[in-house]
């Protein structure tokens, strides 16, 4: 269990989570403690068959600053037993603290607003979308510490963006603007309440069938970059499953009444 409870809290109202980093005297850094917490939370999440989405944020000024090295480093052998990754899974607690994300089976929304920087930037990247303010600050700050980005971080950053875009960013650890980062192709939506535009955009997708939802994101992160022939494959199992889908039925008879239709439980 996690030494330092409640540096990550989640509530969950009318089936969207609002996931927060919560270290606020500390820009939300991240430590062990913060990454064990974001895992279970991921984990916890996606067996939640009633879920609809996710939005994670930080705590006051900021999303998240990377991480705390001060904290981090003080536990050499906990931080090896961090980097070790789970053969059943293919991540280490780094990497799973982001990509669990990607496991969860409904759309989860980053709401960016001040640092977010280093592993932040890897948190938010391993989000389905980002909503951000003009004025945030981005960086791939791994750069400036002699290191490169180890959370998923690359990955994310060759689907989003060009690789001379994504090489110049880690070479670099340059920091850009959240308006950058929306121009780069890294952010989804600039608001300046993200947390209030990406409930909103949480709630909108609330309204459509949540094994729809699954399937969708299953479908693009599966097969993105993969061959032609295995995304068909793909489509056509996720489709068979859907035709016989209950909440289909409901999609299908509420859009014939022009009626809101009321979901039941994701089968998957």
């Amino acid at each position: 269990m996690p030494r330092d409870p409640g540096t990550v809290t989640c509530t969950i109202d009318d089936g969207i989570a609002q996931v927060r980093l919560s270290r606020p005297d500390k820009l939300n850094a991240l430590t062990l403690d913060v990454l064990d917490q974001l895992v279970a939370t991921a984990h916890e999440l996606r067996a939640d068959k009633t879920l609809r989405a996710v939005v994670i944020a930080g705590d006051g000024d900021s999303f998240c600053a990377g991480l705390d090295f001060a904290t981090v480093l003080r536990e050499p052998s906990r931080v090896a037993r961090a980097f070790v990754p789970r053969p059943w899974r293919g991540t280490n607690t780094f990497q799973e603290a982001c990509w669990a994300w990607r496991r969860v089976p409904v759309p989860v929304i980053a709401a960016v607003h001040g640092h977010c920087l280093g592993g932040g930037l890897q948190i938010a990247l391993a989000a389905d979308f980002r909503y951000a303010t003009p004025d945030s600050t981005w960086s791939v700050l791994e750069g400036k510490w002699g290191i490169i980005p180890d959370m998923s971080g690359i990955r994310s950053l060759a689907e989003l963006t060009s690789i001379d875009t994504a090489k110049r960013l880690t070479m670099t650890a340059e920091m850009f603007t959240g308006k950058e980062a929306h121009d780069l192709g890294l952010v989804t939506e600039l608001d300046a309440d993200p947390v209030v535009a990406a409930t909103a955009f949480a709630q909108e997708l609330a309204g459509r069938s949540p094994d729809a939802l699954a399937a969708a994101k299953r479908l693009f992160n599966d097969t993105w970059t993969a061959s032609p022939r295995r995304t068909f494959a793909r489509e056509r199992l996720e489709q068979a499953f859907l035709l016989a889908a209950r909440n289909t039925k409901v999609a299908r008879e509420a859009a014939f009444a022009k009626v809101r239709p009321a979901f039941g439980p994701r089968q998957r």
